[in-house]
């Protein structure tokens, strides 16, 4: 019959129309802004860097090894590596990045700077309303721009995130346990060199002289 395809289309859209007053999973539109469909946990747009504790410069993860500017392949990341070493959130002195940018315009969100990354400080964000009518600076991300907290990075990504901190933390176990060690090692060394330092030495016994030999 002729018009058979539009008379079924016409019924579909008419079923889907009255179903969507009884039934929620007939509604195939979402009122955006106002409505938002939550995001996936695997979602990802942009990087974003991962810091620790509460002071943001402080806690940052990365200590500017240029890996992921390296391995990048469109080359939007741009780093400058600080020149002295300053105290992190916890007081351990490290190497920070004095510049750290990343050009949206150019990145592709490939993930790759987040594989390569060996302190798990770059992580891909979820935020996708980025648009902008300056298409150069606006797009352009410091350091400061990029930097967002762990509690953030649990609430996008609860299940890695978890994953991240418990190896992070395991990690961190096995080095204490290792500088242990080798403190002990040392502490014993040192202690059995004193020991064997202190022990007198005998003086050496003098060999008896010779006595003449009478003759008759």
């Amino acid at each position: 019959m002729l018009g058979s395809g539009i008379i079924k289309g016409m019924v579909e859209t008419a079923r889907n129309f009255v179903g969507s007053y009884i039934d929620e999973n007939r509604l195939v539109t979402v009122e955006y802004p106002e409505e938002r469909l939550p995001l996936k946990e695997a979602s990802r747009n942009f990087p974003f860097l991962v810091y620790d504790g509460d002071d943001a410069a402080k806690g940052l993860r990365c200590v500017a090894c240029q890996i992921c500017e390296k391995e990048c392949p469109p080359q939007c990341i741009y780093i400058i590596k600080d020149t002295a070493k300053k105290p992190d959130y916890i007081g351990k002195m490290q190497l920070q990045p004095k510049v750290f940018d990343i050009d949206l315009s150019v990145c592709m969100s490939c993930q790759i700077c987040v594989e390569v990354c060996p302190f798990e400080a770059i992580k891909m964000d979820t935020e996708y309303e980025l648009s902008t009518s300056d298409r150069f600076e606006g797009l352009l991300l410091h350091k400061e721009d990029l930097w967002k907290s762990n509690q953030y990075y649990h609430k996008i990504h609860p299940t890695e995130a978890a994953e991240v901190d418990a190896r992070l933390a395991e990690e961190k176990a096995k080095a204490e346990a290792k500088a242990k060690a080798d403190a002990e090692a040392k502490a014993k060394a040192a202690a059995e060199a004193r020991a064997k330092a202190a022990v007198p030495v005998p003086a050496p016994t003098p060999s008896p002289t010779p006595q003449p030999v009478k003759t008759a």
